[in-house]
């Protein structure tokens, strides 16, 4: 059984997900997913705004490479060769009025906008892009936009080489980062770190010419197919930072009345995996062992601390201080057999 300690860690650990993916009074303003190709950030932003959609949020979904709505959006906007001050006024139309007399209590609605991908933003306008998205940031609004790191951002010939990179802006501005995984890739990357062996890549890390052979790798009937590991590092107003690792596993979309509706996936933490969890010794019996066995014990009896107590050590007399600098000196008896010399030092 775990400690008092560790579990209230675990269980502040897993509400504090939950009130992210929730956004529940604005728990993080610009909420960043990193995903890659191996692992696409779809299963989490439908997590997102189907989470949006019961709280009676308002979702806009700002496309730059989406072309189809998805579900659970309330207002489609494609952006991809627009200019950002069009783009700016039209999110603006369809955002919820902030309300002053309202703004130091809950407000009546909020909004969600979900960007798919910043990629062609950094490249296009990379000095515009921390303006752009502050211009947006409202008190009834939270942002979750998506990078993904495996896609080159071209910087334009214009573009100041001294100024940071346009990632490292994004990860500056935001106040949770989400950096996704594949779990059935994670759980291989364990299996070879428990053999101590190299780790397998997969993808762009491969390093082969061709077709990417780890989007086709596993079995969908394997339950941890569609299971997505998620680093996630939220900043708190203190400035303090809570960093967790947690696996997702998306439920399937189901249709409902003739639409299609995403339902509510399961998260946990990584280390509450088999493959993840810190190994535990079973006896014979079946039964985990409290402590492990050992050839000597190092706990005292109370007869064996009281015989301790009465044992007089060696030279126990020079270790008491006699006099100013005189302690630790040594004490030394003569016996018949010594033959003493009166120009030595006395011991």
């Amino acid at each position: 059984m775990a400690p008092p300690s560790a579990t209230h860690a675990r269980s502040h650990s897993l509400l504090l997900l939950q009130k992210l993916l929730n956004l529940r009074d604005g728990a993080s303003p610009l909420t960043l997913l990193l995903d890659t190709l191996e692992q696409p950030a779809h299963s989490l932003l439908r997590e997102f705004t189907s989470r949006a959609q019961i709280s009676k949020s308002r979702v806009i979904f700002l496309s730059f490479a989406t072309l189809r709505k998805p579900c659970d959006v309330d207002v489609f906007i494609k952006a991809a060769g627009r200019d950002l001050q069009a783009v700016r006024k039209e999110i603006l139309s369809h955002l919820p009025a902030v309300d002053p007399a309202a703004a130091r209590g809950k407000p009546s609605q909020r909004a969600v906008l979900v960007i798919d991908s910043l990629n062609a933003l950094a490249s296009s306008a990379p000095e515009s892009l921390a303006i752009f998205l502050s211009s947006i940031l409202t008190p009834v609004v939270s942002i979750i936009a998506v990078y993904h790191t495996d896609v080159p951002v071209i910087l334009p010939k214009s573009s100041n080489e001294y100024e940071p990179h346009p990632f490292t802006i994004l990860c500056h501005l935001a106040t949770a980062i989400l950096r996704l995984s594949s779990l059935s890739q994670e759980i291989e990357r364990q299996k070879a770190r428990n053999r101590s062996i190299e780790e397998p890549e997969w993808g762009l890390k491969e390093d082969r010419e061709g077709v990417i052979v780890g989007l086709r790798s596993g079995s969908r009937k394997d339950p941890s197919h569609n299971g997505v590991v998620i680093a996630m590092e939220l900043r708190r107003r203190s400035g303090r930072t809570v960093s967790e690792r947690f696996i997702f596993l998306p439920s399937p979309v189901a249709s409902i009345g003739g639409q299609s509706r995403a339902e509510l996936g399961k998260t946990m933490l990584l280390s509450d995996h088999e493959m993840f969890s810190a190994p535990k010794e079973v006896n014979e019996a079946g039964e985990e062992e409290a402590e492990p066995e050992s050839t000597f014990n190092l706990g005292l009896t109370d007869k064996q601390r009281k015989d301790r107590e009465g044992v007089v050590l060696p030279y126990f007399d020079a270790q008491t201080d006699i006099g100013a600098g005189e302690g630790g000196r040594i004490l030394y008896d003569m016996g018949r057999e010594d033959d003493f010399d009166d120009e030595e030092d006395e011991i």
